[in-house]
């Protein structure tokens, strides 16, 4: 997996890598356009971002969380990054999603924004179900990615010091609206962050900038 490093001025012993999962169809370089990565280096923090070239094949072959493993995480903690946070948009929210569930100890945190989380079947059953809580659909087929993953948050605790910090940034308008209002109700408010906004750059940036505000980086989990 073709991987774009950008460090962080400095060599800082206690830098944090951040491994960035575009949305579907989006290639890595246009993250570094459209300011996500100075977005970071406006607020002078010690954190390394790795754009990965995640494109939506590594979903279909449903072997995105290894391959995130192997390609990119186990190189770079070879590389001596001790702290490793993931941010995802739309699909790449799954990403994120795919390698936390895999490897909850992995991984400091995660930043979702607008998160793809299932295909509509799916995420209707359990808005239908009353949400992730009161959903029960039995243990996951082996084969089946999907739900194995909703298992996962449906389970997720975030008072569990043993999983990684999940924040989750949306717009109101945006497509998947209803599916991260589905994943706020498993998650502390302040964790949450949610503006008016469509499924689009502006609105994810605006939401990154208003995340990095709120210091996340600054305490080690």
């Amino acid at each position: 997996m073709r991987v774009l490093l950008d460090a962080a001025p400095g060599r800082d012993a206690g830098r944090i890598l951040l491994v960035m999962l575009p949305a579907a169809m989006v290639r890595p370089e246009e993250l570094l356009e459209q300011g996500f990565v100075a977005a970071i280096r406006a607020r002078g923090l010690p954190v390394d971002a790795a754009v990965a070239d995640a494109d939506a094949d590594y979903y279909l072959e449903r072997g995105i969380g290894e391959r995130l493993a192997a390609d990119v995480v186990a190189p770079m903690r070879t590389g001596g990054y001790r702290r490793i946070w993931f941010l995802g948009m739309s699909l790449g929210g799954m990403g994120c999603v795919a390698y936390a569930c895999r490897h909850p100890d992995g991984i400091e945190g995660a930043i979702l924004l607008a998160p793809f989380l299932g295909t509509r079947g799916v995420i209707g059953q359990i808005q239908d179900a009353g949400g992730l809580a009161r959903w029960q659909p039995g243990a996951a087929a082996p084969d089946d990615e999907e739900q194995r993953l909703l298992l996962w948050l449906k389970h997720y605790r975030a008072d569990d010091p043993r999983l990684p910090a999940i924040h989750l940034g949306y717009g109101a308008d945006d497509r998947y609206a209803a599916t991260s209002a589905m994943l706020a109700r498993q998650l502390p408010a302040e964790r949450v962050l949610s503006i008016p906004g469509a499924h689009d750059w502006q609105t994810w940036l605006r939401l990154w900038e208003m995340l990095l505000a709120k210091d996340l980086f600054l305490v080690e989990a």
